[in-house]
């Protein structure tokens, strides 16, 4: 099953905590993941000053500079996994580095029945 581990910190602490991890240590964690042949996918985001946030409604499409909601914590990144159930997915995340700074939310993705 696959499980999608979204990375959430505060982008303006991330670095400066005494926990904080380097970049390198999250690439070796990633490809510790990816050797043990559960990974899908990884990548960090751009800071959150790069997004927008596009809804559609009666028709008309508006756009709006940053994400959707003020929060503390901002999606810094993900890992798309394959994982026996829940539980495996669980341990994934809470490998991550990230996690010591901020958190991991993982959810199943949903298979589409057609």
């Amino acid at each position: 099953m696959k499980y999608l581990c979204l990375v959430y910190s505060d982008e303006k602490l991330i670095h400066s905590l005494p926990d904080s991890p380097e970049d390198v240590e999250c690439q070796a964690y990633a490809d510790s993941v990816a050797e043990s042949g559960r990974m899908l996918a990884a990548e960090a985001l751009q800071p959150v000053a790069t997004a927008a946030t596009v809804r559609m409604r009666g028709g008309q499409m508006s756009v709006v500079d940053g994400p959707f909601a003020e929060t503390k914590e901002q999606l810094a990144g993900f890992y798309l996994i394959e994982a026996r159930d829940m539980n495996e997915a669980l341990q994934v995340a809470g490998n991550i580095p990230a996690v010591r700074v901020g958190c991991v939310e993982v959810r199943p993705v949903r298979t589409l029945q057609v």
